[in-house]
């Protein structure tokens, strides 16, 4: 059964087909396009029908465009629109709109692709779930998802991104959620909102199109949870708070064993016990909220505890592995914390309480003890205060428990000018630089984090510490 026919396309979209095609799949990327794919051709730093040829070159099954492209035969497999953009959100309105799928939409400041993932896990093993790829969370994004999405799901996760004031509404008006959780409200994309008040309103809105009666779950431990208290109110959801405060879903204790995170937890004044392999408050912030939703949807609570006691995060948001730095030599190993594909102040903290909290390895290496060393870069979008945010990071008790922390960007020169001479590591203005060397900073015995917004490329570093050995995926 194919995900669109050409006929169902231009009826969603109101275009012109030429052709008769069907397609298994939407795509947007010319570098990952599979066989029988319909290409869309937006236009964002290049115009995506300059790659129309070779996508149909690649296999695609056809192309929406809103012209025939040079290069691309008349009688071609196309839909013809007036907007590609457009065009694309009407595929994904009427995607959504065909499915009986219980659409779950998720925001916030931090852990929303973390929290995503969760679900995918733990709904995945309940029926047919379809969910967000990547961070594939904006203007673009949530059209492509929605018109990825399988008629016959049964559960869909859509994430929900924005930069400004304004985003948030008309991608919760498309995807027409059954139920929304806000995992967290923070100082990030300060550049555009005057305070954190402005962040809660905009992530808010995002309850702006459920149902009378509908789950709207919120973090109860943020400053601004009355504001999305309110809104539950205002719109008469079903307002479910989660959290240390929670009334309903109440974080009781949490220990950190190793790799391992045990949480004690109350629902509706019972007990709770969940577990997650891998270490971090925000982790198990971000479980107990992803829990409550799969409660408040109907899906099967204690088969979703032992799902989420075997989720991992990958790469990029706190993903953990061990790399072999001599293969003859078991002991000769350190421990990285991949967290470089973002950074604000909360999750900054957060991937630091981890870090601290980490367990290191003496009698290995050339130094002999174990080290927590940090490489941390800009955090981007924080407005005028963003100086005074990084030389903060020297004042949390989580960084004065580490050993060397090195810093890469014009930003952490505010942190790295603040810390002591015993912590003090290098500062360089980009990744790349600091990456020359690399292995001198670093030794057998250490847990190593990096951890910075996308733009600084902490990737580079990673990358690069990966290259001195070998992860190994079995422990």
């Amino acid at each position: 059964m194919s995900l669109w026919t050409g006929a169902e396309a231009a009826a969603a979209t109101g275009g012109e087909l030429r052709g008769d095609w069907a397609v298994n799949g939407v795509s947007i990327d010319t570098r990952t396009i599979e066989q029988g794919d319909l290409f869309v051709a937006l236009k964002d730093v290049r115009d995506g029908h300059e790659f129309v040829a070779a996508a149909l070159e690649k296999g695609a099954g056809a192309a929406l465009v809103s012209r025939v492209p040079e290069g691309v035969a008349e009688d071609a497999p196309l839909l013809i629109v007036d907007d590609v953009l457009s065009g694309l959100e009407a595929l994904g309105a009427a995607a959504r709109a065909r499915t009986q799928a219980k659409v779950i939409g998720i925001t916030g400041s931090v852990g929303k692709t973390s929290t995503k993932e969760m679900l995918l896990a733990m709904l995945s093993a309940q029926g047919r779930t379809h969910a967000s790829v990547a961070s594939y969370n904006n203007h673009w994004g949530v059209p492509l998802t929605l018109a990825r999405m399988p008629a016959d799901s049964e559960y869909a996760i859509i994430e929900m991104g924005m930069n400004h004031p304004g985003e948030i509404l008309p991608l919760t008006m498309l995807a027409k959620p059954d139920a929304a959780m806000i995992t967290t409200v923070a100082a990030a994309h300060l550049e555009a909102f005057d305070d954190i008040t402005g962040i809660a309103l905009e992530k808010a809105s995002i309850f702006d199109s459920l149902p009378i009666g509908a789950p709207a779950v919120y973090n109860a431990d943020v400053e601004t949870s009355a504001i999305l208290a309110s809104k539950t109110h205002d719109r008469r959801l079903h307002g479910i708070a989660f959290g240390e405060n929670g009334f309903d879903w109440k974080l009781k204790e949490l220990t950190i064993q190793g790799d391992t995170t045990i949480v004690q937890a109350e629902f509706d004044d019972k007990p709770l016990l969940f577990k997650l392999a891998t270490p971090g408050r925000h982790f198990a912030m971000n479980g107990l909220g992803a829990l409550a939703i799969v409660q408040a949807i109907g899906a099967d609570l204690a088969q979703a505890i032992a799902v989420l006691g075997r989720w991992t995060p990958y790469k990029g948001r706190g993903l953990r592995e061990v790399i072999q730095l001599d293969p003859t030599e078991s002991r000769e190993r350190l421990s990285l914390i991949d967290d470089s594909y973002n950074a604000n102040p909360t999750s900054m903290a957060a991937s630091l309480e981890v870090l601290a909290g980490a367990e290191t390895t003496d009698g290995v290496g050339r130094i002999g003890k174990g080290r927590r060393i940090a490489f941390l870069g800009d955090m981007k979008e924080l407005g005028a205060d963003d100086v005074a945010l990084h030389a903060g990071i020297a004042h949390l008790e989580a960084t004065k428990a580490l050993d060397v922390v090195h810093c890469v960007g014009p930003l952490m020169r505010a942190l790295y000018d603040l810390l002591p001479e015993h912590q003090r590591g290098d500062w360089f203005e980009t990744s790349e630089e600091m990456c020359q060397g690399l292995r001198h900073r670093i030794d057998a015995g250490d847990v190593v984090l990096a951890k910075g917004s996308l733009s600084m490329k902490l990737g580079l570093v990673v990358d690069a510490i990966r290259k001195m050995g070998h992860p190994i995926t079995d422990v």
